[in-house]
């Protein structure tokens, strides 16, 4: 039997064990790309490094004139943290047991090596398969998302080459391997609010203006706003508060304004334009003297039932035999820039649960098993599309 945990034996854990000891802290890429072209550009890929700035993205590329289907992800990783706080160097790819300790085992090198490995095996079954194949991947997720696959998006949109299917590597697992596929993502929409007041000495406040004192009733009443009630794939939009600042520090100042950031998660149900009405609506309830600024982090998208998550719910079910759980829930990812475009998009990685801590790690079966659903789906659609 084969020894899973030997990575002579299991390609998949070799190239996530080569992935991870590259140390390609967000923006830096550290080879990592170079070394998924390499093994691409021998199945038959035309590899296009795209740079743009302190970013490097790789859009790799098998064959042409077929509806294209586009394994996308991420070779930058967040800081390590304090790094006496791992069991093992954060950069040392370590094997314990039947687990994989190092940053980015699971967000999301091993999903990289699993896609490379599945294409791999794949072309080695369909040499001239009846969909056109390509990668999008970035070194920038984990940072600002300006120079990354928002860029290389905007490249193929002027050369008019459409992506149809996109699969995003993020770890959408929850307890088990294909227990969750995220089929969509909410709405990010953050806004920076400064309420203007008048500063003054505490002793005198007839000669003051307490930002803060004006502010609260509006603020609760943004906070207590029912936005909408979700739909049948989002929960409701929500509002929460992330940041908030006045005040010199001192006991007997009345602070000059309040700083406060926002952000909302927000469904199909509404738009950002909508919320901003609704916002200043209700600020200007208060009577409020105030700046506010906004950042569109991202909007909120929607892949249903079809060609892509049909063949990937198919995978999991024979691959895993479990029926995985469509889901909306969580943070943004690169998938907001892809489904605009028109692309059906879904994610579809490794378990979440250590994710961006210290002694981040993934079980090495469930690499393999992550290997087997991406080529049992690239099966799937090449069945379908040949049926």
């Amino acid at each position: 039997m084969t020894d899973l945990t030997n990575p002579a034996s299991n390609p998949t854990l070799a190239l996530t064990m080569a992935l991870i000891e590259r140390a390609s802290v967000t923006p830096e890429d550290a080879g990592c790309q170079q070394l998924m072209a390499a093994r691409l550009a021998k199945v038959g890929f035309n590899i296009e490094m795209m740079p743009f700035a302190d970013t490097l993205n790789m859009w790799a590329r098998h064959g042409q004139g077929k509806p294209l289907f586009c394994f996308a992800g991420h070779t930058d990783v967040v800081p390590s943290g304090p790094v006496d706080a791992w069991h093992t160097p954060p950069f040392q790819p370590t094997i314990i047991g039947d687990t994989l300790f190092g940053r980015g085992a699971a967000d999301m090198k091993g999903s990289l090596a699993a896609m490379v490995v599945a294409t791999e095996q794949f072309l080695a079954q369909e040499p001239s398969p009846a969909f056109n194949l390509a990668y999008l991947i970035t070194s920038d997720e984990e940072g600002p998302f300006i120079n990354g696959t928002v860029k290389v998006i905007e490249t193929l949109e002027a050369r008019q080459e459409k992506i149809r299917w996109c699969l995003v590597g993020e770890p959408s697992s929850h307890l088990q391997v294909g227990d969750v596929i995220k089929n969509g993502r909410r709405g990010s929409l953050t806004g920076h609010l400064t309420i203007k007041g008048i500063q003054g000495h505490v002793a005198y406040p007839h000669l003051a203006d307490n930002p803060i004192h004006k502010a609260a009733p509006a603020l609760a009443a943004l906070a207590t706003e029912i936005w909408d009630n979700g739909n049948a794939y989002f929960p409701a939009t929500s509002f929460q508060i992330a940041n908030i600042q006045g005040g010199t520090g001192a006991s007997n100042v009345i602070p000059g304004e309040l700083n406060v950031m926002f952000n909302f998660r927000y469904s199909t149900e509404v738009d950002a334009e909508q919320l901003q009405s609704r916002v200043y609506a209700l600020l200007d309830k208060f009577g409020l003297h105030y700046q506010l600024e906004w950042t569109l982090n991202g909007l909120p998208f929607l892949t249903e039932q079809g060609d892509l998550v049909d063949s990937t719910v198919a995978a999991i079910e024979k691959v895993r035999g479990i029926t995985p759980r469509l889901e909306t829930t969580g943070g943004t990812s690169d998938g907001r820039f892809i489904a605009p475009t028109g692309a059906q998009v879904i994610e579809l990685g490794p378990c979440n649960a250590t994710i961006h801590k210290v002694n981040e790690c993934v079980a090495i079966a469930d690499l393999c098993q992550l290997t087997e659903v991406y080529l049992q789906l690239l099966i799937n659609l090449q069945q379908r599309l040949t049926a």
